[in-house]
């Protein structure tokens, strides 16, 4: 197999979809969560003392009883963080060794015997040729993904407007 063609195996359309799918699962659950959050910060109510009024004299300070007032948490200033991924990486290494060694070895033995009259000749010939093939794949893929912090979406936080419907507003009374 050539190293283009090891190079075409690798299932980089496969990797691109499970990170994509992967993100979006992730970022519904982390919207599920925030959701969640919430709804918990919403439901969850604390008493709050909004005002609190000290008076000085001569003979001490008092306090005024408090007004108390029940919040919910969400209401309070609470809010539940939500994130994005904005931005996801796929890297890809491959490294491909491949390794072709070729060994021949020649023997050639002669033998020659002569004794009275009979001569004798011996030639052997021993032809060893040895082919060895290597290959050595190495891959790593890395994925990595980026999360930030967005605001709520604006409609899940309420809008706070403030009116001042004190008859007396001179401060230092």
């Amino acid at each position: 197999m050539s190293v283009g063609q090891e190079l075409l195996d690798v299932p980089l359309p496969d990797m691109v979809h499970k990170l994509a799918k992967g993100v979006a699962d992730a970022q519904h659950a982390l919207d599920k969560n925030s959701v969640a959050t919430a709804q918990a910060l919403a439901d969850e109510e604390v008493d709050i003392v909004t005002n609190l009024t000290r008076h000085v004299t001569d003979s001490g300070v008092t306090f005024d009883d408090p007004e108390v007032v029940t919040m919910s948490l969400l209401q309070v200033g609470l809010a539940p963080t939500f994130y994005q991924f904005s931005e996801a990486t796929i890297e890809v290494e491959m490294d491909i060794k491949t390794q072709l060694q070729t060994e021949t070895n020649v023997s050639v033995e002669t033998e020659f015997e002569a004794d009275w009259g009979v001569v004798s000749w011996n030639v052997s010939a021993e032809v060893e040729h040895n082919r060895k093939f290597g290959k050595e794949v190495h891959g790593t893929s890395r994925l990595v993904t980026t999360m930030v912090p967005v605001p709520p979406p604006e409609f899940l936080m309420p809008q706070i407007e403030t009116f001042d419907d004190r008859t007396d507003t001179d401060p230092s009374s």
